[in-house]
């Protein structure tokens, strides 16, 4: 654990688990700071360095902030991999980052037998217009803004061929910047924003309720998935993170009976570059929805609602 930190400029850390740090440098200008890296999820390196940056990215466009530069964070396995692979990976985070107005301005590389990757990234955000995962209040429209599944499908990658149009939809998801989708958040006075990562949706829904002091309920019929991410959580293709969340969330998640194992791993699956879930104000919901549809993101779902602390912390019915 870390220590808590008591400096007032400091204005979101990790007392909330919030996506990433907000720190205050004057009244106009707060630096929004983060970090995230990890092994390849999809087999070409391009591919790879578009995901692994998007990913990274999107913590700051979870704080309702602005990219503005990058370091580089690289593990290679020299003398083991060509290097063309390694100048692939660089290039995808590269094409990546430019799309998204943000500058890469260095970074580090270490001999490592796996190969790694992902960005060191400032952002920056008027303080005040910070937007955290603790404001959620009861009556809020859970949105969610790209499909679910992609834990499940990166571990059937590495298990064997897929059709190649699977690869295809889920590395279109995971490259997609969350910028569009931060901005219609902005734009519609969202009040609770995180990315749904590694904890899966239910890991980050805990969070935001536990930060907001609500509860939540969830409609499985609703969640936006990945093609045959079903079908392949029904043939036991699932990550052991996907498997570690579930077993972490059980204490405090109601599943509706009908629900069954896959179902609930669905719900729980480690996600790698996923969408932005939103607590939007009931009276916006529909105006969000329909702004996200409008700018093409991957998802924009009506997944669930926001209720007062009451029960369960999160309830997953099977149907709305």
């Amino acid at each position: 654990m870390l220590p808590r930190v008591a400096d007032p400029a400091l204005l979101a850390g990790t007392d909330t688990l919030d996506d990433a740090a907000v720190y205050r440098l004057s009244d106009d200008v707060a630096l929004v700071q983060t970090v995230d890296f990890f092994t390849p999820v999809v087999d070409d390196p391009y591919d790879f360095g578009r995901i692994a940056a998007a990913n990274a990215l999107s913590d700051v466009y979870a704080m309702g902030g602005r990219p503005l530069t990058a370091l580089n964070i690289v593990c290679f396995p020299s003398g083991v991999l060509p290097l063309e692979y390694l100048g692939r990976i660089l290039r995808g985070g590269a094409d990546t980052a430019a799309l998204a107005g943000a500058t890469i301005v260095g970074g580090h590389t270490i001999d490592d037998p796996e190969p790694k990757y992902g960005l060191a990234v400032t952002g920056i955000v008027r303080p005040g217009e910070e937007l955290t995962n603790a404001a959620a209040q009861p009556g809020d429209v859970l949105v969610l803004t790209k499909p679910l599944g992609t834990g499940i499908v990166a571990t059937a990658i590495k298990r064997g061929p897929l059709p190649a149009p699977v690869i295809a939809a889920a590395t279109a998801s995971m490259a997609a910047l969350n910028r569009d989708a931060a901005e219609v958040a902005r734009a519609y006075g969202v009040r609770a924003l995180t990315d749904v990562s590694g904890f899966g949706l239910l890991g980050h829904l805990t969070e935001m309720c536990r930060a907001g002091g609500v509860g939540a309920d969830v409609w499985f019929d609703r969640l936006p998935l990945l093609p045959e991410a079903p079908a392949l959580a029904q043939q036991g293709v699932v990550p052991g993170g996907t498997e570690r969340n579930l077993e972490y969330v059980q204490a405090w998640t109601e599943f509706d009976e009908p629900l069954g194992s896959w179902q609930r791993l669905l719900c729980a699956d480690a996600q790698t570059s996923g969408g932005l879930l939103l607590a939007v104000p009931p009276e916006a919901a529909g105006l969000v929805v329909r702004a996200l549809t409008e700018r093409r993101t991957p998802a924009a779902a009506i997944i669930g609602t926001v209720r007062e602390a009451a029960g369960p912390l999160i309830r997953v019915h099977a149907g709305a």
